[in-house]
């Protein structure tokens, strides 16, 4: 008897997995993955899915591991670089820091110069490993008394002399600190500081998001204060903090902090002094009427009195 054998060919696979037609009957993604050979990047799904960094931060991070040793990573760069503003880019970089993927450290080089070190980590790092260690209480020795041995003692027909107790000296008192509250600042012109306070506080007519607390305002006031005292227009100063806001901005008070120092205007020099003119005087002898600080007679008058001890004589004389 013949060996039965199966020559049909098997059905094709249809090139879609049971999971791909799933998520396509769902709605969800599907993916299309081709394997690279070159220029390419490997990133942890501990980055690109993680739950505390905002997308800007993870964007912001694959492109830094992307990059080269030795490449610009500073704000300016990556302002030239992404259209996203600079605050923006600085938060998303502070939150790489906190999250331990970037250290960036200064560093004096030998020519004083100060510069900016950064590193880049594609395994978060332990953020409290670069703390200083905490100083370690060194154990201040207590000594101790070392018993006499009986064999050692003095003899018997001697009976040893009692010990002689010392007291010890009273510790001397720790002082305690007392706290003396700092005495409240005098604002040196309380017009300007109401009015810098209302200028903060009409912010959110212009722009709603720059809505602050009673804090804010307290630390904002000094500053636009200072706008003040320099002749800036209150309407300049609501037009300089209320433009090109960042969208969507997290810490109106920390960018209007930023806007108010960086923008600073510069000081007016002040004008130069010019004595006042000299008042007009009427001459008490002609009526006249001539300059002099204090009214009198002019200086025609003062010319034709007599000396003392001379005839006096009549003057006539038509101003």
């Amino acid at each position: 008897m013949d060996n039965h054998q199966n020559i049909a060919p098997s059905r094709a696979s249809s090139g879609t997995s049971s999971g791909a037609r799933s998520s396509a009957r769902s709605g969800g993604v599907l993916h299309v993955n081709v394997r690279h050979t070159s220029h390419f990047t490997v990133v942890g799904n501990h980055l690109a899915q993680h739950q505390e960094l905002s997308l800007v931060a993870i964007g912001l991070a694959v492109h830094i591991q992307s990059l080269p040793d030795g490449a610009k990573i500073g704000i300016k760069f990556l302002v030239e670089r992404f259209p996203e503003s600079e605050y923006r880019i600085a938060e998303a970089l502070r939150e790489l820091e906190t999250k331990g993927y970037l250290r960036r450290t200064r560093e004096r080089l030998a020519s004083g110069r100060v510069i900016t070190r950064s590193t880049s980590y594609n395994q978060p790092c332990d953020v409290a490993a670069d703390l200083p260690p905490a100083p370690v209480p060194v154990p201040v020795p207590v000594p101790v008394p070392v018993p006499v041995p009986a064999a050692a003692a003095a003899p018997v027909e001697a009976p040893a002399p009692a010990p002689v107790l010392v007291a010890a000296p009273a510790p001397a008192p720790v002082p305690v600190p007392v706290s003396v509250p700092a005495p409240r600042r005098q604002e040196r012109n309380p017009d300007l500081h109401r009015r810098a306070s209302a200028i903060l506080l009409g912010l959110r007519r212009e722009a709603p998001v720059l809505v602050l607390s009673e804090s804010d305002i307290r630390s904002l006031t000094p500053a636009v204060t200072a706008w003040l005292e320099r002749d800036a227009a209150p309407a300049s100063i609501t037009l300089a903090l209320t433009t090109d806001l960042p969208v969507p901005l997290k810490y109106p008070a920390k960018l209007l902090a930023h806007r108010l120092s960086a923008l600073l205007p510069a000081a007016v020099p002040p004008a130069p002094f010019t004595p006042p003119p000299v008042p007009l005087q009427n001459c008490d002898d002609c009526d006249c009427a001539f300059r002099a600080p204090e009214a009198g007679r002019c200086g025609e008058c003062l010319a034709e009195l007599p000396d003392p001890g001379s005839v006096p004589r009549p003057a006539a004389r038509a101003c």
